[in-house]
């Protein structure tokens, strides 16, 4: 089993990017940053390490993200890494890992600044209704609502509901 799955929690480094490609769909960029902190063995100081990492968004998602995301907001975001790789115009083969999000939540607005709730259901990408009827891969449904959209809620522990539980899995004898 192969398995592709990022959740990352951090503060926006600056405000959401946000363009649109040729053929009408939005894409927004946004940059996390996320912190590693511990304490050095030898010295019992507090050390911290700070990574940047790039997320980012397509159709209906990336509309909600570029509407109420901004440089500062924590959010948790959900989704999987993917590498694309690309010729400079020096020649030079490049390499860019990003996450490309499915998911994500708010993070609590201070007091009196907002009205976002505190539910937890993370606002998905799910494939919008095509021209037919069906389903084809994209973008959020229409009409998200502020109410819809998730928060992190400040006094609850962050957890995610596990795939699969402990309960799912049956010893099994390893030969």
């Amino acid at each position: 089993m192969n398995l592709n799955k990022v959740f990352l929690i951090g503060r926006l480094a600056a405000d959401p990017e946000s363009r649109t490609t040729q053929s009408g769909q939005m894409v927004v960029t946004v940059r996390l940053a996320t912190n590693r902190v511990w304490n050095n063995r030898a010295t019992g100081e507090k050390q911290e390490q700070v990574e940047f990492h790039t997320v980012t968004a397509w159709g209906g998602l990336a509309d909600v993200i570029s509407k109420y995301l901004r440089k500062g907001q924590l959010a948790l975001f959900e989704g999987r890494l993917q590498t694309r790789t690309w010729q400079g115009q020096d020649g030079v083969k490049r390499y860019r890992t990003e996450i490309v999000a499915d998911g994500m939540q708010l993070g609590p607005k201070a007091m009196g600044t907002g009205s976002y709730n505190n539910e937890v259901n993370p606002v998905r990408n799910s494939p919008p209704k095509g021209p037919s009827g069906a389903q084809s891969a994209g973008a959020i449904s229409n009409g998200v609502k502020e109410e819809d959209i998730p928060v992190i809620n400040e006094d609850a522990p962050i957890t995610s509901d596990p795939i699969i539980s402990d309960s799912d899995i049956e010893e099994k004898e390893i030969l």
